[in-house]
This record gives C-alpha cells, sequence and structure tokens, in this order.
C-alpha cells in the first residue's frame, strides 16, 4: 500500500499558481527601520507535499527505497512524504572522505559518481537519521533537519529560496515612509545591522541618522558589512561642485532620475551617501521605486516595456579620477531574470552612449519606449522627495532604486559636501545571512 501511495502522488498533476502582490505603504506610523508592508508569492498547490511548509520540529517515521524511480521516499510524522533522488543523496554524501565539513564544500569528483547509481540498503537509524548503503558499500548518513530543508516541493524549495535571498520586496511611491535607524545601533548591535540590512533588501533603502559629520565615516559602515567595491572614482568619492567635474554630479545643477555606473558589466548593487554639509537652499534629493514603475509600465504599455527590456543600449563613462578610464558597456535598460521578473535597472541619461548599436529602423521606437518610462518615472505620485542633514547616510539599492537630485546654489555659505561609496549585493547579502546565523546561534 505505501508504494501505491506514493506512486499515485508522483503521478498526481500540480499546479502552481502565484502571484505578485503589490503593496504600497500606508500613511500610518511605523516603528523606525521597518517597512510598513511586504508583498509575498502565494502558492496554491494540489498534492500533499505541496500543502504546507514543513515543521521544524518534524521526525521521520519511515524511510523506503523505489527502486524503480530512483527516490528515497521519506514519511514525516506529520503524515507528509518528501522524494529525494538517489543520485543527488550520494553526490552530498556529508561523510568526511565526500565532504570537507570546515569549508562546507565537497569533496567527491563528478569523476566518482555515478550518476546511475542505485541503493544496496537504506534505513534509519536510532539516532533519527536515514542511513544509506551503496552498491561499492559506501555509507551515507542524513541528519532529519538537513534533509527537511531541501525537500525538493515547490513549496519548500520556494521557502529555502527566499530564506537564501530574502525575495520579498516592498513596492512604495510618494508616500514612502522613509525607513529609519540609528547609526550607532547599526555600528553596535547586531540585530539592529540585521534589520538595516534585511529593511534594504525589502524596501530598498534606509536612512541612518547620527553619523558623525567627518569624511571616511563611510569607511566604518562598510567595514561593518564587510569591504566596499573600489571603482575609477576611488573607494570612496566626494559630491560636490567642482570646477571641470567629470562627473555630472559634480556640479551644481539638477541631476535627474539614474542608476549609478550602467557603464560598468556588473553596476554595484548597493550604494552610500553621507550627508557632511547641506545647501541652505536646494539640493533635495529624489528617489523612485524603479520596481514599482516597471510594473506601471508593463501594465500601461507591454510593448514599450519589452522594447526597454530586449534592447542592448551603449552606455560609457570616460576621464580620470582614481586613475584614467574609459568604460563601455552594453545593458538593457529594464533586466529582467529567467521568470521575466525585473532584476535590475540599468539608466543613467548622462552616461547613454551616442553610440547606438540597433537597426536604424528600431530607434525610434526605442525613443518612444524610453520617454514613456521617463515620464512615468516623473509622475509626482512616484516620486519621494527629502532633504538629507548633516550626520545622515542614505543606504539604497542601485539596482532598484532611481535617485535624483535638485539643484542647489553653489555660491551658497554653506557648500554642500556628500560622501558616497559602493559595495556590491554579494557581500550585503553575505553579511546578512552571517548576522542572521550569528543571532540564531546565539538564542540556543
Amino acid at each position: 500500500m505505501w508504494t501505491s501511495v506514493v506512486k499515485c502522488l508522483l503521478k498526481f498533476k500540480v499546479q502552481d499558481n502565484f502571484a505578485k502582490t503589490v503593496l504600497k505603504c500606508t500613511n500610518r506610523q511605523i516603528p523606525p527601520g521597518c517597512p510598513v508592508s511586504w508583498s509575498r508569492w502565494q502558492h496554491t498547490a494540489g498534492a500533499i507535499q505541496e500543502a504546507h511548509p514543513f515543521n521544524n520540529n518534524t521526525m521521520i517515521q519511515r524511510v523506503e527505497a523505489l527502486d524503480g524511480k530512483r527516490f528515497i521516499c521519506i514519511l514525516w510524522e506529520d503524515g507528509r512524504e518528501s522524494l529525494y533522488p538517489f543520485v543527488w543523496l550520494r553526490d552530498n554524501c556529508q561523510c568526511p572522505n565526500c565532504f570537507l565539513d570546515s569549508a562546507k564544500a565537497r569533496k567527491l569528483t563528478l569523476d566518482e559518481l555515478d550518476v546511475n547509481t542505485g541503493v544496496e540498503n537504506v534505513n534509519l537509524a536510532n539516532t533519527g537519521k536515514v542511513c544509506i548503503t551503496w552498491p561499492d558499500g559506501h555509507t551515507s548518513e542524513f541528519d532529519a533537519d538537513w534533509l527537511k530543508k531541501r525537500c525538493f516541493s515547490k513549496q519548500s524549495r520556494a521557502q529555502m529560496q527566499e530564506e537564501l535571498s530574502h525575495l520579498e520586496c516592498q513596492l512604495w511611491g510618494s508616500d514612502l515612509q522613509m525607513p529609519t535607524m540609528s547609526y550607532q545601533d547599526v555600528l553596535t548591535s547586531d540585530a539592529h545591522a540585521l534589520q538595516w540590512l534585511t529593511t534594504m533588501k525589502k524596501a530598498g533603502i534606509v536612512l541612518l541618522d547620527g553619523a558623525p559629520t567627518s569624511q571616511g565615516e563611510l569607511v566604518t559602515l562598510g567595514k561593518r558589512i564587510g569591504f566596499m567595491r573600489l571603482t575609477f572614482y576611488g573607494n570612496t568619492w566626494q559630491v560636490q561642485d567642482k570646477v571641470d567635474a567629470n562627473n555630472v554630479a559634480y556640479t551644481s545643477g539638477k541631476l535627474s532620475l539614474h542608476t549609478d555606473y550602467p557603464a560598468l558589466q556588473y553596476p554595484p548593487g548597493v550604494q552610500f551617501l553621507h550627508c557632511l554639509r547641506q545647501s541652505e537652499t536646494g539640493g533635495e534629493s529624489e528617489v523612485i521605486d524603479g520596481f514599482h514603475v516597471c510594473n506601471q509600465l508593463r501594465k500601461q504599455n507591454p510593448e514599450a516595456f519589452h522594447i526597454l527590456s530586449s534592447t542592448l543600449v551603449d552606455f560609457n563613462d570616460v576621464g580620470v579620477d582614481y586613475c584614467d578610464f574609459a568604460l563601455q558597456s552594453k545593458q538593457n535598460i529594464i533586466e529582467l531574470d529567467d521568470n521575466k521578473q525585473v532584476f535590475r535597472i540599468n539608466f543613467n541619461n548622462a552616461t547613454r552612449d551616442s553610440i547606438f548599436d540597433i537597426p536604424i529602423e528600431e530607434v525610434q521606437p526605442f525613443y518612444s519606449a524610453l520617454k514613456e518610462f521617463v515620464n512615468l518615472m516623473n509622475v509626482p505620485d512616484n516620486i519621494f522627495c527629502y532633504k538629507m542633514k548633516p550626520g545622515q547616510i542614505v543606504t539604497f539599492d542601485n539596482w532598484r532604486i532611481l535617485h535624483g537630485r535638485r539643484s542647489y546654489q553653489p555660491a551658497s555659505k554653506t557648500q554642500r559636501h556628500l560622501e558616497g561609496c559602493y559595495l556590491d549585493w554579494d557581500v550585503v547579502m553575505s553579511r546578512l545571512r552571517c548576522l542572521k546565523q550569528a543571532l540564531k546561534d546565539a538564542e540556543k
């Protein structure tokens, strides 16, 4: 009967219907640093193993090898089931000969792996672990919690990806209540640092308040995460009105909404801007949620969205700063992932090249699509405007948030001065995961 039930489950057709719900911020008061509302992936599933995530306390009741399917089937105490391929289990043997625990890295090579392996014997040990003997006599043991986390059901895989990558996303417009946290709390408390990075990942932007107004403070904040990204403008760079400026940001004029550095093949993922001095009049910052605007464009004009997400645009950046540079790249202004969801926005009108490598008949439709995108960016309901004060550091997702600046008077009594730096999302997400694990371990 056991085998029949499993076969029935394997044949059961699962329909997965998911939709990303866009939730805008409300005007009610929220705690500093906390996002207002999150949009979540919602799943509908027809199979038992897809219906609910596993409870962490669930233990194994029974284990069986399904030789015909080359699966190990596990029945959990709560009645749910999981299937694991033979080859995947052999590939992920956790014994010292196959896995270097100190590095959390596989030692077993693909040359040594029999991709068509069978199973000689499988049983549930008194320790609650699954024990497998392979045809060559090698044995493997797998912990119940380890297996549970790696269940191949759609629900469990989505849950694990959410845990690893923090895919939740809060979309917002002009009614954003800027998530704000204490700079000193972030530096001294792991819990606050985790909240900061998690909120920045979800909302795309967090303002840190109470930092010293001295140049170089971003280096301290960067070290709190790991390390900053060195670019042709240096580890940090000074946003001031400069003579013979090598970047339009180093002027006092208005900056249109943009992301930084699309001229790089891999633009920086995160940007910090530290306000050291602010102009008396003007100089207000403007930000929009690019993902929110992309969703609007996709709904309003699917053809324009398609053009901007499929046309490679040339960007360049030439000059001298940290050293001389001559950058050139091709980017889709709206970059999609494998699921056709917006992954990154690459747009800086100042560095969009006059070289345009597309057929002539596609030029006019491209400009029309880009103009509609920019018009949507500038809709007042999409723009959040704020004026930074000395001692504040705005930290934001450079792949998602487009930022700009209103003009200011360079000859004013107080010369406006911001210091900036970049980090890669790989570094930021690494610190987020390490902080999360450290706090979890501290609770044990």
